[in-house]
């Protein structure tokens, strides 16, 4: 008991120094950023530019490093590095000792006032934060997630720590509360992605040009298997999943259809072309064999596949210069929005909860379930009145947006007020 009770004075008197050495030195509060998934995903990618750059804009004074994951590769980092010229990027892990695994994150982990979780699919780096918790027992938040897949319901303890959570949409902010999460704030926040403003618009104009894709001629349309096949990946080194494998098979056509019927009917029915476009490594091999490959050749010549993989911000200056999105992805429907293009979302239940964002920011008629059969012959309809009907789209698109950015200005906001105690 006396030991717990020294301990106990000691991080507090630990704290109190550092909070009045911050005030006396009138120093800038300083985060440490743990994000950056994976990079075979440009969805993943956007998480950590999202989120920098809603600090640089809401909290200019403050000072961030990023904590990478370990496979943050050096083409992804030269792409942030291009947005975030001085941004800081740290890897490894804390120790069962409580020290860092190199000297370049224990003197990071030193300097932090403050260290925040960004957005993803679940408390990815659960353990990065429970070692946080555990032996440098400084404030952690966490920013814009999906919870209730990926173990998070033996986080509870843990998240019940946090100085805030913002969940990434309404099922995951009311299952938390159901599993018993009560941290001092729980709201929803918007995916960090959503401020993703990274750009390569050289890149995206030769591409554009190369294939007579005009600005604002053409949409683009995207989709996936129910489970990325992570195993035709080379650097993920994975066995493929049988189970896994089988079922995209089974439902491969069924989550497909109701697309590529859009497809044609946009070809056949406006004068916009279409662009069959990856956002993870694995689909351009869906986009060709489910879209491409089965249209007729009247439609085929006003459609783009693009069988080569991009990253984030060629990506995004592509979105922009398009008319819209539409298809069974979440994160360019996002970064599209975020920048003001209009975005139609298919879900389907292995995406987890987080396509009810949708019905968050108020964008209900854009957001179909492919698990519900009413849903697919809906997607066409929508997908033309979008292209048709412009102005009502863009006032729904300025709708969403406006209130996406007023909860970030709030959620950021109050990360401010954490960093002031």
């Amino acid at each position: 008991m006396m030991q717990r009770r020294q301990f106990l004075q000691s991080s507090l008197a630990a704290a109190l120094s550092a909070s009045c050495l911050q005030a006396a030195e009138g120093r800038r509060p300083r985060i440490l950023l743990r994000s950056s998934w994976q990079v075979v995903n440009i969805g993943d990618i956007a998480h950590t530019p999202g989120v920098l750059a809603l600090i640089e804009k809401h909290i200019p004074q403050a000072e961030v490093v990023l904590w990478a994951s370990s496979d943050l590769s050096d083409e992804v980092m030269e792409m942030e590095h291009r947005r975030f010229p001085g941004l800081k990027i740290v890897k490894g892990g804390i120790g069962d000792n409580g020290k860092a695994s190199n000297a370049d994150l224990q003197e990071a982990i030193d300097w932090a006032d403050f260290l925040l979780h960004g957005s993803g699919p679940s408390l990815v780096a659960a353990k990065d934060v429970l070692a946080w918790d555990k032996h440098i027992g400084k404030p952690f938040g966490v920013y814009g997630i999906t919870y209730g897949s990926f173990f998070d319901a033996n986080r509870t303890a843990l998240l019940n720590k946090a100085k805030f959570i913002y969940f990434r949409d309404s099922v995951s902010l009311a299952f938390a509360k159901e599993q018993g999460i009560n941290c001092p704030v729980m709201e929803f926040g918007p995916d960090g992605a959503f401020a993703c403003d990274l750009r390569a618009d050289e890149k995206a104009d030769a591409f554009l040009k190369a294939n007579n894709l005009e600005e604002g001629k053409f949409l683009c349309c995207l989709s996936r298997l129910r489970y990325t096949p992570y195993w035709t990946v080379p650097s993920k080194n994975r066995k493929i999943d049988p189970e896994r494998h089988a079922y995209n098979e089974k439902m491969k056509e069924h989550d497909h259809a109701a697309l590529r019927q859009a497809i044609i009917a946009v070809v056949r029915e406006t004068p916009m072309k279409v662009l069959l476009c990856p956002e993870d490594m694995t689909q351009m091999k869906v986009g060709k064999e489910m879209f491409y490959d089965w249209l007729p050749d009247d439609v085929k010549q006003h459609v783009v596949w693009r069988g080569k993989f991009w990253l984030t911000d060629e990506a995004l200056s592509t979105y922009r210069r398009s008319a819209g999105l539409f298809g069974s992805e979440m994160h360019s429907p996002i970064m599209a929005l975020g920048n003001g293009i209009p975005a139609i979302v298919c879900r389907f239940k292995e995406q987890t909860s987080k396509g009810f964002m949708w019905r968050d920011i108020g964008l209900d008629d854009w957001l179909f379930d492919l698990d519900n059969e009413a849903d697919h012959e809906k997607i066409i309809p929508a997908v033309l009145d979008m292209v048709t009907n412009r102005p009502a789209a863009m006032e729904r698109v300025a709708k969403a947006r406006a209130f996406v950015e007023q909860r970030q200005k709030e959620t950021m906001a109050f990360l401010s007020e954490c960093l002031a105690k």
